[in-house]
């Protein structure tokens, strides 16, 4: 058994695109844009969904889209439980694993980043 929820929506831009892409985010979302000075990849467009983590990632890639991340208790038995509905894993980052879901799109499975009380009053439990 194991308990997961989804953690942050990340706008995903190019790397030249990313500080005019934080910028229109935060005033359309009326959210303001914070740079993470431990990740310079991520700013964060703070409360801009309530209870979900929303930023813009600066990207290598040329695709801008949008992606989900899975924060769980248990990376290993998230992403089996994720292979089994029919994502693909395409790769690893870290301790994070990098999925397409049926239909493309990207997500990510990664261990809890949230205060433990609001991951434990948010998460699902999967057996």
């Amino acid at each position: 058994m194991h308990r997961s929820r989804v953690f942050a929506l990340l706008i995903d831009t190019p790397g030249p695109e990313a500080a005019a892409a934080a910028a229109f985010w935060s005033a359309a979302l009326g959210a303001p844009a914070e740079p993470v000075p431990s990740e310079e990849q991520f700013t964060t467009l703070h409360e801009a969904i309530p209870g979900l983590v929303t930023a813009v990632q600066s990207i290598d890639d040329t695709d801008s889209r949008f992606h989900i991340d899975i924060e769980t208790d248990d990376v290993e038995a998230e992403t089996a439980r994720l292979l089994t509905l029919g994502a693909t894993q395409i790769s690893r980052w870290l301790e994070c694993r990098i999925l397409r879901a049926p239909g493309g799109h990207l997500l990510c499975v990664l261990p809890v980043h949230s205060d433990p009380a609001d991951f434990n009053a948010r998460a699902r439990t999967w057996s």
